[in-house]
């Protein structure tokens, strides 16, 4: 009689703890092999920069002294400085700065042998305004003020944040659609989101290039404004946002 007792007991464990097992794995089972439908779109828009900045250069010399050369550029870099912050808005957030000072001896090597040159001073005023159509007007001023040269000239968009919501909220909506039609083709039915992943980027537009030569800013795009010795009308083309939406969506 005892030994019919334990065989009992022991063949009731063995039922319910793998029955409490194969439970708890199917529950795992079945939300990592829920279905669902993958899909991607893109979309762009092209528009017209609202910013541009342009880094000109102001390079003075001397024989004398540094003093003697650095007085000379910060004589002309102060006018175009003033003169830039005349025509600007700073309460569109446009602004002046200046970058890479620089003041030092040059020398030349003949033979092996140095000897000194002349005293260098040399500095960058950036411009950096929404007044895209004063562009060559600005140029033009600042060398005749004494600029040396044209460093660098881009273009950019300061309301990405906004072109980027409207392409990513419509790129959404596109991927959702398509993955609707996808799942009414295979008969089943959208029931939510598994992941969805976005990006946005811009592409500047190519910025035109330029150097000032012999009291001349020759235009390396333009053989007009080069002929006409001025800096001629500048396009700032136009600036292309990707936005881009990756989803997988639930189906049941």
């Amino acid at each position: 009689m005892k030994r019919f007792l334990t065989a009992t007991l022991l063949c009731s464990a063995l039922f319910i703890t793998p029955a409490t097992t194969i439970a708890n794995a199917g529950t795992v089972n079945n939300e990592a092999q829920r279905g669902y439908i993958s899909v991607s779109y893109t979309t762009e828009k092209k528009v017209s920069p609202d910013t541009v900045e342009i880094s000109i250069a102001v390079k003075t010399d001397s024989k004398s002294s540094i003093k003697d050369a650095s007085t000379k550029n910060k004589e002309i870099s102060d006018k175009i400085y003033e003169y830039l912050k005349s025509v600007i808005d700073p309460a569109n957030d446009d602004y002046v700065r200046t970058t890479n000072y620089s003041a030092n001896p040059t020398y030349n090597y003949i033979n092996g042998k140095r000897t000194f040159d002349k005293y260098e001073v040399s500095n960058n005023v950036i411009v950096h305004t929404k007044k895209i159509d004063k562009i060559s007007q600005m140029i033009e001023k600042s060398l005749s003020l004494g600029a040396t040269n044209v460093d660098s000239l881009s273009f950019s968009l300061a309301q990405k944040d906004q072109y980027c919501a409207d392409l990513l909220s419509s790129a959404t909506k596109n991927a959702k659609q398509r993955a609707e039609v996808i799942a009414t083709a295979a008969n089943t039915s959208i029931t939510g989101i598994k992941n969805i992943n976005t990006s946005c980027t811009v592409n500047a537009a190519p910025s035109p290039r330029y150097m000032y030569s012999n009291a001349k800013m020759l235009s390396l795009d333009s053989a007009g404004a080069a002929e006409a010795g001025g800096v001629g009308n500048i396009e700032s083309g136009l600036v292309t946002i990707y936005s881009n939406v990756n989803a997988d969506f639930f189906v049941k």
